[in-house]
């Protein structure tokens, strides 16, 4: 197994690894009641998705 030649500051590890910070989430308002949720799914507070009752 090889060894390293150089140490890694810990700057260089932090730049590189930048990339795997958290992002914010995409967001919709529902059709129905205008609520935010993320899309893809009913809504939690009417149970429309689609334009349709899907969760009672």
């Amino acid at each position: 197994m090889s060894v390293p030649v150089k140490k890694h500051t810990k700057s260089a590890v932090k730049r590189r690894a930048s990339h795997f910070a958290l992002k914010n989430k995409a967001g919709v308002k529902c059709s129905n009641c205008g609520a935010n949720l993320l899309p893809h799914r009913a809504c939690p507070k009417c149970g429309y998705y689609k334009g349709e009752k899907k969760v009672k």
